[in-house]
C-alpha cells in the first residue's frame, strides 16, 4: 500500500558530482550538488541546481561556467566535505588535495581526480524557489584514460566505482543488471 509522502522526497538515486568554477585561480572553488542531470542530447545540454546562497552560485552566475565532475567511492569523504564546508571559509582544493586543471574551453577548472569532466556553458538561469537552475551547453567532455579499454577503445566508466546520493546517504552502485534494451533482445544461436 502506498501512502501520501512529504514533497520534499523526491526521484533518487542521483549523482553525488562535484561542480568545479571559477576564472581565475583566486576564485577557483567547488560545490557538492545533488541535482544535476542531462536534459538534451543534441545539442547535449545538462544542468546544475544551486541555491542562490551557495559561496559558488556568483561565481557560476558571473562567469556563465562550471565543470561537473562525476565522483567515485574514493572520493566520497571529500564529497561530503565539499558540501558542508564553504569556500567562504576554506579552501576545497587543499582540504581535499583535488587538483584543479584549467578548462581549455570554459573559464572554470576541472578536478584532475575525477573519472568524467563535463565542461558547461551557461545558457539560462531559471530562478524555482530554494534553488535556481543553471541550464547548460555541454561544450567538452574530459574522460580519464584509465578507463580506456585499449583492445576496442570503449570508455568503461562502470570501473569507476561511482558514488551516487540518496536521502543524505552515500552509495556505490551496485553490480550490472543489464544493458539497455537487454529485455527484448533476442537470443544468439548457439553453433
Amino acid at each position: 500500500m502506498h501512502i501520501a509522502w512529504k514533497p520534499g522526497t523526491m526521484i533518487y538515486p542521483l549523482p553525488a558530482a562535484l561542480i568545479s568554477c571559477g576564472g581565475s585561480e583566486k576564485e577557483y572553488n567547488m560545490l557538492t550538488v545533488a541535482w544535476v542531470g542531462t536534459i538534451c542530447t543534441n545539442p547535449a545540454m545538462c544542468y546544475i541546481s544551486v541555491r542562490p546562497e551557495r559561496y559558488s552560485y556568483p561565481i557560476i552566475e558571473k562567469n556563465k561556467a562550471f565543470v561537473i565532475n562525476l565522483t567515485t567511492e574514493a572520493m566520497a569523504k571529500a564529497v561530503d566535505l565539499c558540501g558542508v564546508k564553504s569556500g567562504k571559509d576554506y579552501n576545497k582544493w587543499k582540504l581535499t588535495g583535488f587538483t584543479p586543471i584549467a578548462s581549455d574551453v570554459v573559464s572554470a577548472p576541472y578536478i584532475k581526480e575525477s573519472p568524467l569532466c563535463i565542461e558547461c556553458k551557461v545558457e539560462q538561469i531559471i530562478k524555482l524557489g530554494s534553488h535556481d537552475m543553471f541550464i547548460a551547453k555541454v561544450v567538452q567532455v574530459l574522460a580519464d584514460d584509465k578507463y580506456l579499454n585499449p583492445e576496442n577503445g570503449k570508455f568503461e566508466l562502470e570501473k569507476a566505482n561511482l558514488l551516487a546520493y540518496s536521502h543524505g546517504h552515500y552509495y556505490g552502485l551496485g553490480s550490472e543488471i543489464g544493458k539497455f534494451g537487454w529485455s527484448v533482445m533476442k537470443k544468439q544461436k548457439k553453433r
